[in-house]
């Protein structure tokens, strides 16, 4: 197979090969906790991997978004700021990305990050000189669960939105994402989401680690 038949990798960053959702939804708690709103820590995690855009709305209403939204993000943005040196490379991370480009793949990182953040996260990797592009925040004005993000991914490789890709991710959200840009989904479990919640959301196959999956990139339609 060519590399311009082959399918092309989409992966997500953030959970997916760095270590930071924990990290994340204490960076949400204290930055809802800084407008005068407090939700349980769980409720938060359950909430990560799907966009900043989107996550307040999803946890507290659209009346919730409208009071402190773009305030309750900015504050996110800088707690995770300060908690960029506790995350790192989540085992096997780099290895999977030379895997995919051994076997011929095209490959982009989808992060709905902010760009200061998406940087850290590549360099932490090793990766620029790696992977074919990446995106962030602001590529897109809807994020995960929305396609629009996997979509831009495509777009940024000229590749046509039906191109043959394959998408690995964390959570639920990405699994979501993924059937909407009519991509099928691996899924490390990283994310913290139980393998019943990922299979039912339709991921095509699950691994502890970046590294797992690496090793077993033969048996998936990354081979």
């Amino acid at each position: 197979m060519s590399v311009t038949e082959s399918a092309i990798a989409v992966l997500d960053i953030d959970g997916t090969l760095i270590d930071s959702n924990y990290q994340h939804a204490l960076a949400w708690y204290r930055a809802l906790r800084s407008v005068g709103e407090t939700f349980p820590v769980w409720r938060l995690h359950r909430l990560i991997g799907m966009g900043g855009d989107q996550l307040v709305t999803a946890v507290g209403g659209e009346e919730l978004e409208r009071r402190v939204g773009e305030r309750a993000r900015e504050q996110q943005g800088r707690e995770v700021d300060a908690l960029l040196e506790e995350m790192a490379p989540l085992p096997g991370a780099r290895d999977l990305l030379i895997a995919v480009k051994e076997r011929g793949h095209r490959l982009v990182l989808a992060s709905s990050g902010q760009q200061r953040h998406v940087d850290v996260f590549l360099d932490m990797l090793d990766a620029r000189d790696i992977v074919d592009d990446w995106t962030t925040s602001a590529d897109v004005e809807s994020s995960k669960p929305a396609p629009d993000l996997l979509q831009v991914a495509l777009k940024k490789l000229g590749a046509p939105p039906n191109a043959s890709s394959v998408m690995v991710g964390d959570s639920v959200w990405d699994v979501e994402a993924a059937k909407r840009a009519g991509m099928p989904a691996i899924v490390v479990r990283s994310g913290g989401f139980g393998d019943d919640e990922l299979q039912r959301a339709g991921a095509i196959a699950l691994y502890d680690t970046p590294g797992d999956l690496a090793k077993a990139l033969d048996d998936t339609p990354l081979a």
